[in-house]
């Protein structure tokens, strides 16, 4: 997640730094949006025992916000898009791999710090250990995003190498694999489905390079929106020809989910929403150059990652205060006082996130340190995703010794990308003189 520092920006896109504007508005307002959503989705109530928690968008018809609300496959292009334009100003690809997997991780040990502590000194403390387990469960859910992301940034240079000499090409494997995958799962293999989190993703992820090396700059207005209508056309026949859900994020209960784990359907929706993008750039930029607009960037974007992974701590908290102190239940989805009290509720979470990001936030901004030698940088990056993918898939209310393990290869593995080998001494130290990022 990138700085923006204030810039303007000129009818091509390009702010005064040469940043592109476009990839600095789809990162921080596909983040935002993100945050949003997560915020207003809930449906939660307490009986005194258990809380019971529900999704707003389970309502009928909502489906439909989640192709526009889905927003991950923009987040993953815009990734792609940077890192690609990043990569070129670094010599050396490990030293950029390094700087990414440090920036990405730093910021996660503030919240290992609180949250692996946090559950048994709130039921020491007298709470109700079904909501704290809940809440335990819930926060760590989106560490999955950042596991995707170490897979990704390991892969960037390999993949912008295999543009360069194959193009578009590239995307055919990516493509039919993951078609091949979800034809195993819908089948009888379920488990072969969590191979797509890396050919769906990777795809999207390969769409970004493409725009970065220039492939979509013929691609505006009608050709831009023919090519959003056919990404349009495609996800909707995948959904008519079934088993593909119409719900573009995962509800509560349902068989299938076209996100955990991803499938085709984000391939073809990402295809639309790129469409829709480009087709939509000459305002988007126009927008992004506008005061008010520029200053939000300014202030989110060096934060996008803190704001991100606290965004749930600041939901838990409010919802333990309304649910549990209060005994105040989330009013009917979509109803009058649900839509009278969104704001009021939005407000309430932002005053908690500021507070965290305040608190948090400088990890996020700090310099990258010298990178490790190629086996300690991949085995490094390696323990980090791992850790992760742990604390993901486990939470944190799984006691205290099992979520410290998984933290600890998150410790092990950052201080591994950040060793610097020492052939005087034949030994490892951690560096302290830092590289720029």
């Amino acid at each position: 997640m990138a700085v923006i520092e204030g810039r303007r920006s000129t009818a091509s896109g390009r702010g005064d730094s040469g940043r592109d504007v476009l990839l600095d508005l789809v990162r921080s307002g596909a983040i935002a949006l993100v945050v949003l959503q997560h915020w207003l989705m809930p449906v939660v109530s307490w009986d005194g025992a258990e809380v019971r928690a529900g999704n707003a968008l389970a309502a009928p018809g909502a489906w439909v916000w989640t192709w526009i609300g889905q927003v991950m496959p923009l987040v993953f292009f815009a990734a792609g898009a940077a890192g690609a334009l990043s990569l070129r100003r670094r010599p050396v690809p490990q030293a950029w791999v390094a700087a990414r997997v440090q920036r990405l991780v730093l910021p996660v040990f503030a919240l290992l710090a609180v949250w692996v502590p946090l559950p048994a000194l709130l039921i020491a403390a007298g709470l109700p250990a079904q909501p704290v387990d809940f809440a335990a469960g819930v926060v760590p859910q989106l560490l999955w995003f950042l596991v995707v992301q170490l897979v990704l940034v390991a892969l960037t240079p390999l993949m912008v190498a295999a543009h360069a000499r194959l193009g578009h090409a590239v995307l055919v494997p990516l493509v039919v694999g993951a078609a091949a995958v979800d034809a195993l799962r819908f089948a009888g293999v379920p488990v072969v489905g969590f191979v797509n989190a890396v050919l769906v993703w990777v795809a999207v992820h390969q769409l970004g390079i493409a725009y970065a090396e220039g492939r979509f700059a013929g691609l505006t207005g009608v050709r831009a929106a023919g090519v959003g209508a056919a990404g349009l056309a495609a996800t909707a026949a995948l959904v008519l020809a079934g088993p593909y859900p119409a719900s573009m994020i995962g509800m509560p209960g349902a068989p299938v989910s076209n996100m955990s784990p991803p499938t085709l359907c984000l391939v073809t929706l990402a295809v639309f929403q790129l469409g829709a993008l480009l087709a939509l750039r000459p305002l988007l930029v126009r927008a992004a150059a506008a005061p008010r607009v520029a200053g939000a960037l300014a202030l989110l974007a060096p934060r996008t990652m803190t704001v991100f992974l606290w965004h749930m701590s600041a939901l838990v908290a409010v919802l333990g205060v309304s649910t549990l102190a209060l005994g105040r239940s989330t009013p009917e989805p979509w109803s009058t006082g649900w839509l009278l009290g969104a704001p009021l509720w939005v407000a309430a979470l932002l005053a908690v996130l500021c507070g965290l990001v305040r608190l948090a936030g400088r990890l996020e901004t700090r310099s990258a340190r010298h990178p490790a030698p190629g086996p300690a940088l991949w085995t490094g990056t390696a323990l980090c995703a791992t850790g992760l993918l742990g604390l993901a898939a486990r939470g944190f209310d799984a006691g205290v010794v099992e979520p410290l393990a998984w933290s600890a290869a998150v410790v092990l593995g950052y201080l591994l990308v950040t060793a610097r080998f020492t052939a005087r001494t034949g030994g490892w130290r951690a560096s302290r003189r830092p590289a720029r990022a």
